[in-house]
């Protein structure tokens, strides 16, 4: 018989790969998504949909009775600025959302590995030079990043105490196909529509802040591997069962920006504006736990990244675009 996951956040930009990931490997796929931010056509056709919010009784239910082999947990808010603008919207989401579907895994009895999606550039701040390796201080500067280690610490305890199957995936910036332009690494999306409508590319302060830009679908894989990978350690503390997923890459606004120019074949002008406060200055993920452990690397470069992303905006823009 196939074996079971359920998506959270599956509709979603990210999780709709992952979603896709797994139904290429044969598994049978539920998502759960209240649709908030994601969109029915990112569902793979697979798919069984369930439409709820994981704050509810309902998703409660569907994970206890579910008995799910895997729950990839994604459902999430996303947005950085509303979580400074609405920390307790951000909590209750992110926070006492994912404690409802945890508890649901330790009442089902069954052993149900749960994969989440945490954040690496917003989690350890900007005390130490990256790249950053999972060990290194956590310091996040907006609640997004304070909710995602709250849960991480959750986890631990869950592994420690209830004997819980957990793995905790740092992402990077992710981008790529369906992105949204309020994530992370919403500037790529905001970047490829700029270019289609021949406007300048905005960039906050001079440019030379750095991030690490992994695309969507080596972060499926990576949920893949942390899935399935027969080595994971014993729980333990905190930074046992986390895995940073990125590139270890720096890569600066401007050079973001003038690649994604030169691979869509255009020519816009850059606008720069004043910085942003609280914007970290440099973040790139150290990766060698995830290639030692899980034997995950990334495969696609920014310069295919960017080109895949750029052509599903123009093809959106045009009505060609597909899943």
């Amino acid at each position: 018989m196939a074996k079971t996951v359920l998506v959270t956040g599956g509709a979603g930009f990210i999780g709709s790969h992952v979603a896709d990931r797994f139904s290429a490997e044969g598994w049978r796929v539920t998502v759960l998504d209240d649709l908030s931010s994601g969109r029915e056509e990112n569902l793979t056709p697979d798919a069984r949909f369930v439409r709820g919010d994981i704050t509810t009784p309902e998703a409660a239910e569907l994970v206890r009775d579910g008995k799910f082999d895997v729950m990839c947990h994604l459902a999430a808010q996303i947005d950085v600025r509303r979580s400074v603008l609405d920390p307790v919207y951000d909590a209750t989401r992110n926070i006492l959302g994912t404690l409802n579907l945890m508890q649901a895994v330790q009442a089902s009895g069954h052993n149900t590995r749960v994969v989440f999606s945490s954040t690496g550039g917003a989690l350890y701040g900007d005390f130490d030079a990256p790249p950053s390796a999972e060990t290194f201080g956590k310091d996040p500067e907006a609640p997004y990043g304070i909710a995602k280690l709250s849960v991480e610490y959750y986890l631990a305890y869950y592994g420690r105490v209830h004997k819980l199957d957990t793995v905790a995936l740092r992402y990077g910036n992710v981008y790529g196909p369906r992105q949204d332009p309020h994530g992370e690494a919403g500037v790529v999306a905001i970047f490829c529509n700029r270019i289609l409508d021949a406007r300048a590319l905005t960039v906050f302060g001079d440019g030379t802040q750095t991030r690490d830009y992994v695309y969507a679908g080596d972060v499926a894989a990576a949920n893949f591997a942390a899935a399935t990978s027969s080595s994971l350690p014993a729980p333990g503390r905190l930074d046992a069962r986390a895995f940073n997923i990125g590139t270890g890459i720096e890569t600066s606004v401007n050079t973001l920006a003038t690649t994604l120019s030169a691979v869509s074949h255009a020519t816009v002008p850059i606008d720069y504006a004043p910085a942003r406060a609280g914007e970290l200055a440099r973040s790139a993920l150290e990766t060698s736990k995830a290639k030692s452990v899980l034997g995950w690397t990334p495969t696609v470069s920014l310069a295919d990244g960017l080109t895949n992303t750029f052509r599903y905006f123009a093809d959106f823009r045009s009505g060609a675009a597909k899943r």
